[in-house]
C-alpha cells in the first residue's frame, strides 16, 4: 500500500536545501547512510525512455583529496600567476569537505538510446543532462536532509582527463557536475528570489 504524502513535505526539504561552502570533514552520519542516499537518488530518478544513462562516484578521504588536486594543477596551469592564489584559495575550502559526488552521464547509453529512437535522436545528449540534474538535485537534498552542508561545482571538461585517468572510468562517461559535501560550519548563502509573477505564467484556471 502506498503512503500518502503530502507536497509540504517535498517543498520543505526542498526549503532546506541550500549551498554550503564552509565545510568539515566530520559528518553527522556514516559513510554508508551517505551511499545509500546516493544509491536511493540513482534508482528514483527519471530519464528519458528509463534508458538510466546518469553514473556516479562517490569520493571519500585520500580519493576526495586528489580530485582537487587534480583541480588545483589544471587551473595553475591555465591561470596567470597572480590570479590562482584566489582560485586556490575557493579549492582549498572544497578540499576541506569531507568528500565529493562524481556525476556523469555515459554516452554509449546515449548514443544507443539515439539510434534506437531515431525520431528524437538530436534529443538524446540533452534529455540526459536534465537527467543528471535531476540526480544532483536529489542526492544533494537528500545529503541536506539528514543534516550535510553541500555545492555544487562544474570544473569539467577541464579535470574531466585526469579524473578518468586517476580512477579509470570509461572514455564514455562525461563528467557532468562535482557535489562537495560535508559538515556543516558556517551558514548557507543568501537566496534572493525575483518575483513570481515575472517567472510563472497561468492560463486557463
Amino acid at each position: 500500500m502506498t503512503t500518502k504524502l503530502s507536497a509540504n513535505l517535498l517543498f520543505q526539504l526542498a526549503k532546506q536545501r541550500r549551498s554550503y561552502y564552509l565545510l568539515t570533514k566530520e559528518l553527522p552520519i556514516p559513510n554508508a547512510r551517505v551511499l545509500e542516499i546516493v544509491n536511493d537518488a540513482a534508482l528514483q530518478t527519471p530519464s528519458s525512455f528509463n534508458n538510466q544513462a546518469t553514473r556516479v562516484a562517490v569520493l571519500f578521504a585520500d580519493e576526495h583529496t586528489k580530485l582537487w588536486d587534480i583541480a588545483k594543477d589544471a587551473l595553475k596551469a591555465i591561470l596567470p600567476a597572480d590570479a590562482y592564489p584566489t582560485t586556490e584559495q575557493k579549492l582549498n575550502m572544497f578540499q576541506a569537505a569531507a568528500g565529493t559526488v562524481l556525476f556523469f552521464s555515459d554516452q554509449t547509453v546515449v548514443e544507443e538510446y539515439a539510434a534506437k529512437f531515431t525520431a528524437f535522436g538530436d534529443k538524446f545528449p540533452h534529455w540526459a543532462g536534465q537527467s543528471a540534474a535531476i540526480q544532483e538535485y536529489l542526492t544533494w537534498t537528500g545529503l541536506e536532509a539528514e543534516g550535510l552542508g553541500a555545492n555544487l561545482q562544474h570544473y569539467n571538461p577541464l579535470i574531466d582527463a585526469k579524473v578518468s585517468e586517476a580512477w579509470g572510468f570509461p572514455a564514455t562517461w562525461k563528467l557532468d557536475a562535482q557535489l562537495v559535501f560535508g559538515g556543516k560550519t558556517g551558514e548557507a548563502r543568501n537566496k534572493t528570489f525575483q518575483p513570481l509573477h515575472e517567472r510563472v505564467k497561468v492560463f486557463g484556471a
